[in-house]
């Protein structure tokens, strides 16, 4: 039993398929590369594989569908999750979208590399949709081959559920199938391609709209598609809201504020690094979507990209996110403005909605991280800005340093010299020998402003590292892990993708058993193509 109801068989999956219902699609059914117009998407089939094998499935998404591990385990979920079998009720399409990418108008871009199977309905009445990601070209492919490799599928998979484990908004994956065929690729860009081994993700969300879906329709003047994409998106993904009232699209791009304000503030906190922040990769729900070259902060440096196709301008950087948040937010509002011709009030959303709402969620975020009660302006932005500051003049693990920070006592020792790195965070510094007198002083002065601030908060100190500890997380995916996995599955040994994914459905626990995991990316890593940035 899944909460209550009986396990579904994968045949008895109902589907409502309310996008291709409800909105206007193609009229051209030929799978050919080409500029559609006054449709929000195209109906396309997947390219079956010779030789699909099931390499890992999550069974908490499988049980969002009332799957359980015997249907996760038959024959018929791997063909339908490789895109070899059509369930008789799916209705495979791909999405028509546009988007601004690196700042720039990019024009039709739309799934290229991915193809919705359908939305399904659960027994509890929640709807999810399943796209698959890498099972061939759509009208939407340009010069692409839609196909995806075993080694960014691992890394969709594992980021996926991990980012979910660690509270963040996200899209989820249900599966990760092998093709058995091998797929061209320059991993480098360099132009050395190589052969690898091809595979799918099967990925699961309520919706996979984003901010392109609307700029598209807005930028060619077509307000027919673009009201009714709008009222389709209302009524599905924003029920609670009342879509007959005037200010019904006003309401919907103010959550749509908050959602993403959150979502930022979020990755933040645990130092994840999206890489690509194009508005077609941002959600209109709040949520992550489209893991392609990310990374999680190691030495905590507010300029690092891990996108190798950003490395000058570092547009998309850890500390650029919020700022682009808002940028993307504005081209929004500018397809919003099309239909609701409400300059102001829309700037008024995004003053509200997204700047105020993403200041207090980050300043909450920090006390939080910090084990204070709450964050107080007159003293906690000094505090905040001087520690950030410091991390940034050491090669200081992000990760290990707020971990370990909530095991420092918070008896004052201001007078004591500081000769060495305090025991509690000497595990987080990359170089510590390159620590000199100046830089202990300046840390000894705010562990000592610190302390005093605890002591003033009053807080069980058993109650404070909890807090803490719920917070800043232990285990996050780093990209070392990931590509080790990679490796190790590219050998044909899927077996540390599943530890890797049981060690992430904990991320705050301390699993003695994998302290291994808790640890500064090795020094082989720091320039090893997967580990540093990626393509």
């Amino acid at each position: 039993m899944l909460n209550g109801f009986t396990p579904a068989k994968l045949e008895a999956l109902q589907f409502d398929n309310s996008f291709v219902n409800n909105l206007p699609g193609d009229t051209d059914v030929s799978n050919n590369r080409r500029q559609v117009y006054g449709a929000c998407y195209s109906k396309v089939q997947p390219t079956p594989v010779s030789g699909p094998e099931l390499l890992a499935y999550s069974p908490e998404v499988a049980g969002l569908l009332d799957l359980d591990d015997v249907a996760c385990n038959s024959r018929l979920f791997t063909e339908v999750f490789a895109g070899n079998t059509v369930l008789p009720d799916m209705s495979p399409f791909a999405m028509c979208y546009g988007g601004h990418q690196f700042g720039s108008w990019a024009g039709q871009l739309g799934d290229g590399r991915a193809i919705n199977l359908g939305e399904v309905i659960n027994t509890r009445g929640d709807r999810w949709v399943l796209q698959l990601k890498g099972a061939g070209p759509t009208q939407y492919s340009r010069r692409a081959d839609g196909l995806a490799v075993l080694r960014s599928s691992v890394r969709e998979f594992l980021c996926s559920e991990a980012m979910h484990h660690l509270g963040i908004p996200t899209t989820r994956a249900l599966s990760l199938v092998t093709t058995g065929e091998q797929v061209l690729r320059d991993i480098l860009y360099d132009g050395h391609p190589g052969m690898e081994p091809g595979a799918v993700v099967c990925r699961v969300s309520p919706s996979f709209l984003r901010f392109g879906n609307f700029e598209l329709f807005a930028s060619r003047n077509d307000t027919q598609t673009l009201q009714a994409l709008i009222n389709y998106t209302l009524a599905t993904d924003f029920p609670h809201l009342d879509a007959s009232a005037p200010d019904a699209v006003l309401q919907m791009f103010a959550e749509i504020c908050e959602r993403t304000a959150h979502l930022i503030d979020h990755w933040m906190r645990v130092g994840f690094v999206h890489g690509v922040m194009n508005t077609d990769n941002m959600s209109t729900s709040g949520l992550t979507i489209d893991y392609g070259p990310y990374g999680w902060l190691e030495p905590y440096d507010v300029t690092w990209t891990p996108n190798t196709t950003d490395f000058q301008g570092r547009r998309y950087s850890y500390g650029n996110q919020p700022h682009i948040g808002l940028w993307n937010l504005t081209q929004l509002a500018n397809a919003f403005h099309s239909i609701t011709g409400e300059a102001a009030r829309l700037q008024e959303i995004l003053n509200n909605s997204y700047r105020r709402v993403f200041l207090t969620s980050w300043q909450n975020t920090m006390a939080g991280k910090l084990g204070l009660r709450s964050f107080n302006t007159s003293t906690d932005d000094d505090l905040v800005n001087e520690l950030l500051d410091i991390l940034s003049s050491a090669e200081t693990d992000m990760t290990i340093f707020f971990r370990n920070l909530a095991e420092v006592s918070p008896t004052d020792h201001s007078g004591t010299g500081l000769h060495h790195l305090p025991p509690e965070l000497a595990d987080a510094y990359y170089q510590p020998e390159a620590i000199n007198r100046k830089y202990l002083q300046r840390l000894q002065n705010w562990l000592n402003l610190y302390r005093r601030r605890l002591q003033a908060d009053n807080l069980d100190e058993r109650e404070r590292k909890s807090r803490m500890n719920r917070i800043n997380p232990k285990y996050v995916l780093r990209n070392y892990m990931a590509q080790l996995a990679i490796d190790k599955a590219e050998d044909g040994d899927p077996s540390l993708i599943h530890e890797l994914h049981d060690l992430l459905r904990h991320p705050y626990d301390e699993q003695p058993e994998r302290e291994k995991y808790f640890q500064k990316r090795p020094e082989w890593a720091r320039h090893k193509v997967g580990c540093s940035m990626l393509s």
